[in-house]
């Protein structure tokens, strides 16, 4: 068994209540027996069971390694138990995001997302877990530049030796499968140059230069669509952030997020939204399917296991979170973003209140234009 812990994130949607809202409890509750019994079998060190909007969020400590086929299928039971389960309450969308029926070693490529990473366990180990719910993985692009590229951001980029440094950025092309490992400040103009296509290009992992820190972010990248050759939902993209000495600090990793940027996404997957930074339990959506949502939540993660900030005898056990945007501090951030959202939402079937063509996650356009060919004549 390694002496490095991994900590890996695996979302999916299996079902809602009442369109696409929120999981019944009942479905929450089955994928913690799944843990537990993961738990005790000695896969898993540790899990924490939440939710995005609608999504189900599976945040789990262990000793194997990211892509280890044993918590991964665990997962997958997971999901799978709590689609069965939605069926049987005849939830909106159950088992969405379950593409296939029989699990073949690894989640990925299968509908659920996937962020992880493996290191070694400082003196002090702070993570913070992004969850999102109705946009994509290039959602992150942004902020976490923001956090990795931007000392008006985080100022340790500046005064921190390690990680002034700078970092190397994994960026995956998804729509033909290639990734490229590009480094920072030396290329931070190129980075941006494929970044800010938000329509082909995201990250998927952020690493330390320094020899002594490690991986610094990790987002889930998989594209459901693409996978499942068809409309299903939105990827609903999950991200892992490592914070402080020689990364970025937890302020910092937060503070892009003030900034209630565009996302695609929102009703139908074929809208962009203003991402609105929220609670858990204020993920759901409630304008328009949206805005898009995105929660944080901290943990201390100490000898493989979770840390949050209740008392191990209170109801709740040690493992409660700091939910980090439920704060009024946020409130301006969440007024912009329904202002913004109001405006982008007027423009009715027209862009940019859609999105491009190449973009929609499905749509009439093909068929209407066959029907129409035959009518349309050229212009002298």
């Amino acid at each position: 068994m390694s002496d490095r812990v991994t900590l890996s994130v695996i979302k999916a949607d299996v079902g809602s209540v009442c369109g696409h809202s929120r999981p019944h409890p009942k479905m929450m509750r089955v994928c913690e027996d799944v843990l537990k019994d993961g738990v005790k079998a000695g896969t898993l060190n540790d899990f924490y069971v939440t939710r995005v909007g609608d999504d189900i969020n599976l945040i789990m400590t262990h000793n194997r390694g990211e892509n280890n086929s044993s918590v991964h299928g665990l997962a997958f039971e997971a999901f799978q138990t709590a689609a069965k389960a939605a069926r049987e309450m005849k939830m909106y969308a159950a088992g969405q995001d379950i593409l296939k029926d029989a699990f073949s070693g690894n989640i990925r490529g299968m509908g659920p997302g996937a962020a992880e990473i493996e290191f070694k366990e400082r003196g002090a180990e702070p993570v913070l877990v992004f969850m999102a719910d109705k946009t994509e993985p290039s959602a992150y692009s942004m902020p976490l530049c923001r956090i990795f590229m931007d000392p008006f951001t985080t100022t340790g980029l500046v005064i921190d030796p390690r990680a002034h440094e700078g970092f190397k950025f994994e960026i995956v092309d998804v729509m033909d499968s290639k990734k490229i490992v590009m480094s920072t400040p030396e290329e931070s103009y190129d980075i941006l140059s494929l970044l800010g296509d938000t329509t082909r290009y995201a990250i998927k992992r952020i690493y330390s230069k320094h020899a002594d820190v490690g991986v610094g972010a990790c987002v889930s990248t998989e594209k459901l669509n693409l996978c499942a050759g068809k409309y299903v939902g939105k990827d609903d993209p999950v991200c892992i952030v490592r914070c402080q000495s020689g990364l970025p600090a937890v302020g910092e990793a937060l503070q892009p997020f003030m900034f209630p940027q565009l996302v695609a996404g929102w009703m139908r997957g074929s809208h962009y939204g203003a991402w609105y930074p929220c609670s858990v339990e204020d993920s759901d959506p409630s304008y328009f399917d949206g805005p898009p949502r995105v929660c944080s939540l901290g943990f201390q993660i100490s000898h493989g296991k979770l840390q949050g900030c209740e008392d191990p005898d209170s109801p709740l056990g040690v493992h409660k979170p700091v939910d980090y945007f439920a704060g009024s501090v946020w409130d301006e951030a969440r007024r912009k973003a329904v202002k913004a959202s109001i405006y982008m939402r007027q423009h009715g079937p027209f862009m940019p209140g859609i999105l491009g063509p190449e973009e929609m996650e499905y749509t009439t356009r093909p068929a209407v234009l066959k029907k129409l060919q035959d009518r349309m004549e050229k212009i002298d």
